[in-house]
């Protein structure tokens, strides 16, 4: 295979073939490429997000795995192109599509990129204005640079996990959103986008360090600032506003054995939430002078609340609450949450060409070019002649 130079001007991205795919779908940042060295969880989320909003992904995926299904999901819209970085071969072909991209992102672990010779300074000596993403657990320095983990040890290892989960009990995770998703995809995308805008402006690439222990962290701003106001405690989990402290702010039982989400932090809101369930004469003080938020309050509150959502079924709660404004919502089972009238207008799950229910892509934007319609992921490979071919041009 005769590789094409490493610089040059780009050719025009293509947009992956795909029946759901029309001119309407461009997205937001069509004409934008991004080559994905590959890796699982945050970067391809990342570069899912990235493609959803209209970008030329093109993922690198290892000979070995030619023609294998991808995921259906967070590998939508993308191209596959076989690349081998344990040969030259692959390498030169990873640094070609870097010459003629504007985001490379990279999920190895610090220093691996630099020793194939795909780390920023190597790529940006071929593209000065690449915008080089990193997404690690750890970050790219520190005395953990280099330890191995997964989502559950970084939100541990930055205190969060700690908070989550009920004063009785052992912390709870969140599977894997707050680390990998939240704390690190979602953060990878508003750096290289930031570092995009940087360099669209000043033809100046960047170098995006993500690590999931700073976006977890982040995450957990509010609390942060509520605990140097005095109004969190970090040494009592479960004893909190929003952390299933407050009785107002909580999960119940319901009669049939399902379960009824309570959030009337506010107080008219709090007030239409007791009315409701006809708790006026019992609560412990007058409603109109009741402070809710007192937690001297909360036992009381919650002694009474309990029980009248017990003696209700789900369905029953939802006709009480359908026309209130008290911030109670059922909780629903995924396949309820896809049949759901609201969900369903808003088109929250968007199945792609094969039928595949997915998550819509989000945000959503005004007018043309929001590329709303998943583009179905590829096969391993699917792409890579095309890709090979287009950078001869």
């Amino acid at each position: 295979m005769t590789m094409p130079p490493e610089t040059g001007t780009r050719s025009a991205p293509t947009t992956a073939t795909d029946p759901t795919a029309s001119a309407s779908d461009s997205g937001m940042l069509d004409g934008v490429r991004v080559l994905d060295l590959g890796g699982i969880g945050p970067g391809p989320f990342a570069t899912m997000m990235l493609a959803d909003l209209g970008a030329e992904v093109i993922r690198l995926d290892p000979p070995q795995a030619t023609g294998e299904a991808m995921n259906p999901v967070l590998d939508r819209g993308k191209k596959s192109v076989i690349a081998d970085l344990k040969t030259s071969e692959g390498i030169a072909l990873a640094r070609a599509i870097a010459g003629r991209s504007d985001i490379v992102i990279e999920g190895f672990r610090p220093g691996a990129a630099e020793r194939l010779g795909l780390g920023p300074g190597d790529l940006q000596a071929l593209n000065p204005a690449l915008v080089y993403g990193r997404i690690t657990g750890y970050g790219q320095d520190g005395p953990k640079a280099q330890k191995a983990g997964h989502d559950l040890g970084y939100i541990a290892s930055t205190g969060l996990l700690a908070q989550l989960g009920r004063a009785d009990g052992p912390p709870q995770f969140p599977a894997n959103l707050l680390g990998d998703f939240g704390g690190g995809g979602m953060l990878l995308v508003v750096g290289v986008l930031s570092g995009l805008t940087r360099a669209r402006a000043s033809g100046e690439g960047t170098v995006v360090d993500a690590a999931m222990i700073d976006g977890a962290n982040l995450l957990y701003a509010m609390m942060h600032g509520f605990a140097a106001m005095g109004l969190w405690r970090h040494d009592a989990r479960g004893h909190n506003l929003l952390d299933s402290g407050a009785p107002f702010y909580d999960v119940y039982p319901t009669a049939d054995g399902r379960h009824l989400s309570v959030a009337c932090i506010e107080r008219p809101f709090f007030n239409e939430f007791v009315r409701a369930l006809g708790l006026e004469d019992e609560l412990p003080e007058p409603l109109e002078s009741l402070d809710h938020w007192q937690p001297q309050h909360w036992p009381a509150l919650r002694a009474i609340i309990a029980p009248a959502i017990a003696a209700r079924s789900l369905t029953e709660l939802e006709t009480l609450f359908a026309d209130r404004d008290a911030c109670v919502e059922p909780v629903l089972t995924m396949a309820e949450a896809k049949a759901d009238a609201h969900n369903v207008a808003r088109g929250l799950f968007a199945p792609d060409a094969d039928g595949v229910d997915q998550p819509a892509p989000a945000p959503r934007f005004a007018g043309a070019g929001t590329g709303r319609s998943p583009r179905r992921a590829p096969r391993i490979g699917d792409d890579t002649a095309e890709v090979i071919a287009g950078l001869d041009r």
